[in-house]
């Protein structure tokens, strides 16, 4: 059934942009974001669903959508500039045989970011891409939430659609996307158009939420329980009843923690003591490698750099018992493993270079949504209450996503891409429509300065 319905789908969205080409789009964020032809075992397993998607989506722009009110902003460009230095480091890659497998998804999930804005025109068309995409997202969201209630989580078992361990069917990248979404639910929620807001839109999303703080459990990801804590603590800045909130929180928290599985609390007890876990020992090993790798390679090593790590590091492990406490150190000594986090991945990978125009395109992303929601958030006009609150809630689904960053290597995770070329879209559409305010109010002081002039003339 599952195959079905996902081939369905597929068909439909494929049918239904031949009658508006911007659905072509839409079906591209859903195949990249979903990947339905991992799930599905039958026709789409065979078919390139990705490709015919990205394809349609281009052409059908191309061909038949409007282009007089296109603007290509400086954060494409920036984007233009790293898809290029990516390619330079692909060609001159320390691992000239691997680097390529990599490549070949990190170039199509940056030009689909710089091409995406062209087309979001519209209040309509941006809201679309933000609701397919917290809608197939969810799709993984809601599955993993139910098995988890049903107790069948589990670092590293929680078996969401598949048993695969890439993109975001990886327990930390789906718990930090999970979070960074919750901002965007809650704004479709209650300024969509597409689904007004209503009790039926208030209580999938509630469920939806629901489902996003079970994910960190479900998965028994650090990185989830971490940007889950920083997105409460930065919704406490523009919350009315600050400390009515915060009480609530707390209580649900303190609710919550029995129901919560022993090995949950046993592996985020591990956030304080990292010395004890080898996970944690070897993501700090692996900084202290990238960081001396980049003395001596500072274009960066391309993709699977990490590939000639080899790290050395001590677990330490303390035992009371009565008054005495002994701590055993166990050597630990591992080669090529990952970054395990984004900020060192740009750096091993891509060099200093790299690392600088990653960190601009995020740092100018949160200034550029910051404008936003200051420049609109005193405009209460049915056509205007909506903007303030989606660059607030695109602001804060980054700032997750550079939280969870700091432990997962996500640099180009194409979800996040997409959210960056969201923020594009509608840094482009506002700058558009906001221009002709300042001319309605010249020609409204004229009309009101033209009467006397006549009378003046008359007499």
């Amino acid at each position: 059934m599952i195959d079905l319905a996902l081939t369905g789908f597929f068909l439909c969205l494929i049918a239904a942009g031949f009658k508006r080409p911007f659905v072509w789009m839409l079906c591209y964020v859903y195949v990249d974001i979903l990947q339905p032809q991992i799930i599905s075992w039958g026709l789409l397993s065979r078919l390139p669903v990705s490709l015919i998607a990205f394809a349609m989506a281009f052409l059908g722009w191309l061909v038949f959508d409007h282009k007089e009110d296109t603007r290509f902003t400086f954060r494409q460009g920036l984007m233009v500039l790293l898809l290029l230095y990516c390619g330079y480091t692909t060609i001159a890659a320390a691992y000239p045989v691997d680097a390529p497998e990599k490549w070949a998804w990190v170039w199509k999930a940056l030009l689909f970011a710089i091409f995406m804005p062209l087309a979001l025109r519209t209040r309509l068309r941006i809201e679309a891409v933000a609701l397919v995409m917290v809608l197939a997202a969810s799709a993984l969201i809601i599955d993993g939430g139910l098995k988890t209630v049903a107790g069948g989580g589990g670092y590293g078992t929680l078996r969401i659609f598949v048993d695969s361990n890439n993109g975001l069917f990886e327990g930390s990248i789906i718990s930090c996307v999970a979070i960074a979404i919750i901002p965007i639910v809650i704004w479709l929620a209650k300024y969509g158009t597409i689904f007004p807001s209503d009790w039926r839109v208030w209580s999938f999303a509630a469920a939806l939420i629901f489902a996003c703080s079970l994910i960190p459990i479900g998965t028994q990801a650090r990185t989830g329980l971490v940007c889950l804590a920083i997105l409460c603590a930065l919704y406490l800045r523009t919350a009315r009843h600050r400390f009515l909130i915060a009480g609530g929180m707390a209580l649900a928290m303190v609710i919550a923690v029995p129901f919560l599985p022993q090995s949950f609390m046993a592996r985020m007890g591990t956030i304080q003591n990292h010395q004890s876990d080898q996970s944690a020992g070897t993501r700090v090993a692996m900084w202290r490698w990238t960081w001396e790798y980049a003395k001596h390679h500072p274009m960066g090593g391309g993709f699977y750099a990490y590939q000639g790590a080899k790290v050395k590091y001590d677990t330490y492990v303390s035992q009371t018992v009565g008054s005495t406490t002994v701590i055993t150190s166990s050597p630990v000594e591992e080669a090529g493993r990952a970054f395990h986090s984004s900020y060192f991945e740009m750096l091993g990978e891509q060099g200093y270079p790299g690392l600088a125009l990653w960190l601009l395109l995020q740092v100018s992303g949160l200034a550029q949504m910051e404008l936003i929601r200051r420049r609109w958030k005193d405009r209460k006009g049915p056509d205007e209450a909506w903007a303030a609150p989606l660059a607030n809630a695109l602001q804060l689904a980054q700032v997750v996503y550079l939280i969870g960053s700091l432990f997962v290597g996500i640099a180009f995770q194409p979800f996040i891409l997409m959210l960056i070329s969201l923020q594009c879209g509608l840094w482009s559409y506002l700058k558009r429509i906001e221009r002709p305010v300042p001319e309605a109010r010249q020609a409204a002081g004229r009309m009101r300065v033209s009467p006397p002039a006549r009378e003046a003339s008359t007499a």
